[in-house]
């Protein structure tokens, strides 16, 4: 297989992982629909920027490092799923408060700023997606792949993760979807953040030792 028959199975490959449900749909979408455009953005650039992040370290080898060290790959679970029960425990909490999304409360600098870390915070919680990247890099790419395609692969990983939420973003954040939302904002925002604390308990349930569970 060429260079780049190689180069373009793993962007398909990619793609497909990215357009899966999981805890970074339920966030992008959660905050398209209920702040703003620019602010889904801001956090489909941080979902882009985990994912380049850890694309890279699979590269490197941080896969295969996570795969060997057991106690380190349950450790990062444990760590990653607490992080997004807590991230469910306050769209939970928030369920039931009213949203003025005319009224920002913070200039429109800090918010893009915020959603974007809160964003890049919730990619790199879950080590589960190093791993994909080091599955798919290590099914497709040969022993010694030309220097361009490992300089190549983590901005194509950067443009198709933003690429995905940024038309998750238009998509939940034109009118349609936003009247939608705000009609049923208490048990959307309940049922995203049940969702959410079952992602993240489900990473904690796998990290933590099987005999707990006996």
């Amino acid at each position: 297989m060429s260079s780049m028959a190689i180069f373009f199975s793993i962007l398909a490959a990619v793609l497909i992982g990215a357009a899966s449900p999981g805890p970074s749909f339920v966030l992008v979408s959660r905050i398209a629909v209920s702040r703003s455009r620019q602010a889904g953005l801001a956090a489909a650039f941080g979902m882009g920027t985990g994912s380049v992040i850890f694309a890279t370290l699979a590269l490197f080898g941080l896969s295969a490092l996570l795969m060997q060290v057991e106690w380190l790959y349950l450790a990062l679970k444990v760590a990653g799923g607490l992080y997004l029960i807590y991230i469910g425990i306050r769209i939970w909490r928030g369920a039931a408060q009213d949203l003025a999304l005319d009224a920002p409360a913070s200039p429109a600098g800090a918010s893009v700023a915020r959603n974007y870390w809160f964003a890049l915070g919730t990619q790199l919680s879950n080590p589960k997606t190093a791993i994909f990247y080091g599955s798919i890099f290590a099914a497709l790419l040969p022993a010694q792949p030309a220097l361009w395609l490992l300089v190549a692969l983590p901005p194509a990983v950067f443009a198709i993760e933003v690429g995905w939420y940024t038309v998750v973003t238009l998509a939940f954040s034109s009118n349609r979807p936003r009247a939608l939302y705000l009609g049923s904002k208490l048990w959307i925002d309940r049922v995203a953040g049940a969702v959410m604390g079952a992602l993240g308990a489900r990473l904690v349930s796998e990290g933590l030792p099987r005999h707990i569970w006996r």
